[in-house]
């Protein structure tokens, strides 16, 4: 057994790096708009208006969903760079709209252009073109991460900015950032030398009908959709509940968040620790579920109530920073090897929609039905989901492994597959010749990595 770590390339290290700053930087700013834009908005023409208001928050999302898979594929055919680039740059010009605007339908328009920069797979796609495929993961968890943080920070310091510079300031500081992430794909993110498909970062279509049969990864795509949903009308409401049951002004916000959001971060850790070291995943996925169900219903009836709101944020945010950190590892333990990209394509999809889906709704049910209505709408798309999750399979305690062997032919693909099967810890093996890659799930217990490898490299 091989407990060797290879360490990234210098390389692999400013790719990633330099990637998850684009990502960054672009989340950044959109998630600083979260927690005031509700507040803001009522000082726009229109803004009155619950369901026009859940629509701007959202249209970001339903654009996203429908372009993220075409700029993915154009990617391919006219270059990373490029196609990353046109996409910051209609993302900026929506950041200006949105910063300019003098009306709530202007604003909507700006965030359909914000989510046309539907840039993600494609630089998810450059990422894979200028990493090893041993060092892909370890890749991906720093854009994860990346993001992650932006989150936490934009909900922390949303307010202070909207005390210093408005909405309309964040919306123009968003497209700056999108404009100096441009400089960072152009100078600094390294040029791949070599286009190529990788089965484990891009959607391929071929794949799709199997993945959209697959139902332990519907039940996740569902997880995700419900998830965002319940996000994005919870901002809906919640930053008008801290001003009218508390009279807590839009600037002074961060002083729930901040330590709302420290104290969830508390239970974050340990119960990713425990789910994954003692293959408990299947109890602590369901059990926040089941937490974040009752922190809807809680909204729903306590949004009146100040420090009731401040308890349920707190038992709302343990259980979304539990659920966006193990959705992802769900879904690539779930996903067949050779269709893990497409797996994420659709998983990613889904969260978009679902950011629309509940800035729409959501909205319409404030305007029509109060705010608890949108906490009980929130509770139902919960509920449903913890129902689909408690007949979820426990998921094997696998991990992916990724091997580049080059040109094989069908003989060698058989026997080289053949071969691979035979070792302890390997629990599948896939090889795509046309990739020139074989794909491993390996046990998270052990592996026999030393005479996998030995094999891989031509060893008899």
């Amino acid at each position: 057994m091989s407990s060797e770590v290879v360490p990234m390339t210098r390389a692999e290290r400013r790719a990633a790096g330099s990637l998850a700053a684009i990502f960054g930087l672009r989340m950044l700013g959109m998630f600083l708009i979260l927690p005031v834009f509700a507040l803001y908005a009522r000082e726009l023409p229109g803004g009155s208006d619950p369901a026009l208001v859940g629509l701007a928050l959202g249209m970001y999302g339903l654009t996203q969903a429908l372009l993220m898979l075409p700029f993915g594929m154009a990617s391919d055919r006219w270059g990373r760079k490029p196609v990353i680039i046109v996409g910051l740059l209609i993302f900026a010009l929506g950041s200006f709209l949105a910063a300019g605007a003098d009306d709530i339908y202007t604003v909507i328009l700006g965030r359909a252009l914000q989510g046309a920069g539907a840039i993600s797979a494609a630089v998810t796609a450059l990422l894979a073109d200028l990493t090893r495929e041993e060092k892909r993961t370890q890749a991906m968890a720093m854009i994860g991460s990346t993001i992650g943080l932006a989150f936490a920070l934009s909900l922390a310091g949303g307010p202070l900015f909207y005390r210093w510079i408005g909405v309309p300031g964040i919306f123009a500081m968003t497209g700056v950032l999108a404009l100096f992430a441009i400089v960072v794909v152009k100078y600094v993110t390294p040029n791949p030398g070599l286009t190529v498909f990788h089965s484990d970062a891009q959607t391929n279509p071929r794949r799709l009908r199997d993945v959209l049969r697959d139902h332990e990864l519907l039940r996740l795509d569902f997880g995700i959709f419900a998830l965002h949903a319940a996000q994005m009308a919870m901002f809906l409401i919640v930053p008008l509940a801290l001003h009218q049951a508390g009279g807590l002004p839009a600037e002074a916000h961060w002083q729930v968040y901040l330590p709302v959001l420290l104290g969830s971060f508390v239970f974050l850790v340990p119960a990713v620790i425990y789910a994954e070291r003692y293959g408990r995943m299947k109890p602590v996925f369901v059990a926040a579920i089941g937490l974040m169900f009752l922190a809807q219903l809680g909204f729903a009836l306590f949004i009146g109530e100040f420090w009731a709101v401040v308890a349920t944020l707190l038992a709302y945010f343990i259980a979304f920073n539990i659920l966006e950190a193990t959705l992802p590892s769900l879904v690539s333990k779930v996903a067949p090897a050779e269709a893990k990209g497409t797996a994420m394509g659709v998983y990613n999809t889904a969260q978009a929609l679902g950011l629309f889906f509940g800035g729409a709704v959501g909205g319409w049910l404030a305007k029509g039905w109060g705010q608890s209505a949108v906490f009980v709408f929130c509770a139902v798309l919960i509920g449903v989901w913890l129902v689909l999750a408690q007949g979820m399979r426990p998921p094997l305690r696998v991990k992916t492994q990724m091997f580049h062997v080059g040109h094989l032919d069908a003989a060698a693909v058989q026997r080289l597959a053949t071969r691979l099967a035979v070792f302890a810890g390997v629990e599948s093996v896939t090889v795509l010749p046309e990739e020139g890659v074989v794909m491993l799930k390996v046990s998270q217990l052990g592996w026999d990595e030393e005479g996998v490898k030995h094999v891989v490299q031509g060893g008899d």
